[in-house]
């Protein structure tokens, strides 16, 4: 007859790793996890870059990275074995450091700047040429590297009091890190082993078809205009409006990727702003704003985009920002009214076995997931507080890091003060405890507003005339970078927690992948950018950088931006307050559970569509779409595969994008110019093509 104790071994993770013991720090921080790590660094970085400059968000990378970091390894133990050279066991808590430490630095991607706050200070994104202005700073690789290691690891120390407040006291859920630990733990099991076998096959799968497509379309993309990705899927009407399929697998599987409704919404908002409010103000020119001004200018079309944009993205941010601080302070409240109990706390009895037969049989279900989860977190909080890291070090430690940024960051952009920067790091603990406490219960990282909020602040105190716009993007660069890394840094050590993996392991990890970070992503930024500056191959790999746009518009605001278009802030109010509406109503929706939540579209994702051509939600629906007709067709495969196929395409994607940026640089060009022309213009050429003299 089967006992209890054989029913609580299928509900305890940990019961199946009782046995192992927990690997010491130079057994989980090793040589091969540091390689591994590197190489898929390297890889992923050119995925995320891609990405955060395209689009201004970045999707997490985790699933690539843990499935990745499982298979080079395990690939590595196999060439040692075969050479016959000794080497340590292959454990979760080194694939645990494996991805935080390439998470880290793919995250730098975003909270970098480099597809906002960064671009935005340049001249391209002011739609101006001014060099020498005090609102203009081109990027520069230097001081991109020394800025990024001023501010990367303050928040990373900062954060760490906190970690058995939020860990294990108030046990916050942080979701995104919960799931990558769950999904360590299913790989390093003789069942999960085989399925990430699979799915890492189908990833390379997907990665070589998407890298050979990037690459065959070089060859058709030997001028501007050139190639599949200006292809007029829908007819040049259509097209001229930005309506057609460019053939980017990263739009595909970014769209596999996001949730039905974040698609969905990008579509609609494309359709309101490109498909009728765009073409309508168009229609103004010469009335609303003056003719030939340039598509680049504030004072043009492009003023519209920008501050409607702004306008719903900062109403999104405001209604989430009070929604999650409500939300946070009554949670608080509630767990402050009741008494502290420890994760650790608890029976510290062993387990007695029952029969099921006995008296002791008759335990519910519930009482026996209670009984395994509280072995569960006994084991994981004993590792947790295990390595004891001094509060009193890593407050120091900002103290130090903030001192020396204050010293510094003023030489690189002289129109932030000293005492500037100081406000900014006496302000960061705070929102980073914020940020930080929400993201654990809502898995919203909200750092972008508090930034945000740090950028009108800071632009509106500078004033225009002292360079106001580029002081707001530094102390928005600051605060991001601090209240991100914050972040991150807590949804690792939530996965190390259900790894048992030690908190020193999961900072060691997050400071070697940051400090990669920190190098890594100026230079793939820079061969994008300098791809970008000499007209890159078909165009430019990165045409348009709109959520740059956005910071710099929304830097104007704060210091009051003059000779804007007329009716743009009246504009901008109106969908202000639909933009609030629309908030309002999928909150009611989502609280009271009515059948209409699941079709109300995201605020956000339609505003990022106002600045995103149209090409890349289309390119996202189809993504979407072959997603519902997979899951229809095979659920239990689209459920197992589809992460690695979506990974796949756009790592394939990226990496063919810097193939196509270093033949660029190298002054190559594609040997054939593939291009599509109206009807009226195919009779114009025709009818010049008969005027030349025939050959003979």
């Amino acid at each position: 007859m089967e006992s209890v104790c054989d029913l609580q071994e299928g509900m305890s993770t940990e019961r199946a790793y009782e046995a192992e013991p927990v690997p010491s720090l130079s057994e989980t921080i090793t040589v091969r996890s540091l390689a591994v790590s590197l190489v898929l660094a390297v890889t992923l970085t050119v995925v995320a870059m891609k990405i955060s400059l395209n689009s201004g968000f970045l999707p997490s990378l985790s699933i690539p990275a843990c499935l990745l970091g499982f298979y080079l390894s395990r690939a590595l133990i196999r060439m040692l074995d075969y050479l016959e050279v000794s080497h340590l066991p292959f454990t979760r808590q080194e694939n645990t450091v494996i991805q935080t430490c390439v998470v880290a630095c793919t995250n730098i991607a975003f909270s970098g700047g480099f597809g906002t706050f960064l671009l935005a200070m340049g001249g391209s994104s002011a739609g101006v040429s001014m060099k020498h202005d005090n609102n203009i700073e081109e990027p520069g690789i230097i001081r991109m590297v020394g800025f990024l290691f001023l501010v990367s690891f303050a928040g990373i120390f900062i954060i760490m009091p906190f970690r058995k407040v939020m860990v294990i006291r108030h046990q916050l859920t942080f979701p995104s890190g919960t799931a990558t630990a769950h999904l360590i733990n299913s790989f390093n099991t003789p069942q999960g082993a085989t399925q990430a076998k699979i799915q890492v096959e189908m990833l390379f799968r997907s990665l070589g078809g998407s890298l050979v497509w990037s690459i065959f379309q070089w060859f058709f993309s030997a001028g501007r205009s050139c190639g599949f990705r200006v292809f007029p899927t829908f007819g040049m009407q259509a097209y001229r409006h930005g309506f057609f399929f460019d053939f980017s697998m990263t739009n595909v599987g970014v769209g596999m990727i996001c949730p039905y409704m974040i698609t969905i919404s990008m579509l609609v908002g494309s359709l309101v702003s490109w498909g009728i409010l765009w073409p309508y103000i168009e229609t103004k020119e010469g009335d609303w704003y003056p003719r030939n001004i340039g598509q680049g200018s504030l004072s043009g079309i492009k003023g519209y985009k920008v501050f409607v944009g702004v306008s719903m993205i900062l109403a999104d941010g405001l209604f989430n920002f009070l929604t999650i601080m409500f939300r946070t302070s009554r949670t608080m409240a509630k767990r402050r009214s009741q008494p502290p109990v420890l994760a650790s706390q608890g029976n510290t009895q062993p387990f007695q076995c029952l029969n099921a037969g006995s008296n002791g049989g008759a335990m519910d279900m519930e009482q026996q997931t209670t009984t395994a989860k509280s072995f569960d977190e006994r084991r994981r909080a004993q590792v947790f507080l295990r390595d004891q890291i001094p509060n009193m070090v890593t407050i120091g430690v900002y103290v130090l890091l903030a001192t020396v940024s204050t010293l510094v960051i003023p030489l690189l952009y002289r129109q932030l003060k000293y005492y500037h920067v100081a406000l900014v790091y006496i302000a960061a603990p705070l929102f980073t405890f914020c940020n930080a406490y929400g993201y654990g219960i809502t898995d919203m990282n909200l750092s972008s507003t508090y930034a945000k909020i740090a950028m009108m602040v800071f632009g509106s105190w500078v004033g225009i005339k002292d360079g106001g716009v580029v002081a707001g993007l530094v102390a928005c660069g600051i605060m991001m970078c601090t209240l991100t890394n914050g972040g991150d840094v807590m949804q690792d050590l939530k996965t190390g927690y259900l790894t048992l993996t030690s908190p020193r392991a999961v900072l060691i990890s997050e400071l070697v992948g940051t400090t990669l970070g920190c190098i890594i992503n100026p230079i793939v930024f820079w061969i994008f950018y300098k791809v970008y500056k000499t007209g890159g191959a078909g165009g430019g790999d990165i045409p348009d950088v709109p959520y740059a746009r956005v910071y710099r518009g929304m830097a104007m605001l704060s210091v009051g931006q003059e000779g804007l278009p007329k009716h743009s802030m009246l504009l901008a109010k109106v969908f202000f307050l639909l933009a609030l509406a629309l908030c309002l109503v999928r909150e009611v929706a989502s609280r009271q559970s009515w059948p209409m939540r699941r079709y109300i579209p995201s605020t956000v994702a339609m505003a990022i569509a106002f600045f995103v051509p149209p090409d890349m939600p289309i390119g996202m629906c189809i993504g979407s779409v072959v997603l519902y007709m997979w899951e229809r067709m095979d659920p239990r495969g689209e459920r197992m595969l589809s992460p690695a196929v979506a990974s796949g395409l756009i790592c394939g994607d990226g990496l063919g994008s810097l193939v196509s940026s270093l033949l660029t640089l190298t002054k190559a060009t594609g040997p054939i110019c593939i291009k599509f022309l109206s009807r009226g213009d195919n009779e114009k050429l025709d009818a010049f093509l008969a005027t030349l003299p025939a050959k003979t």
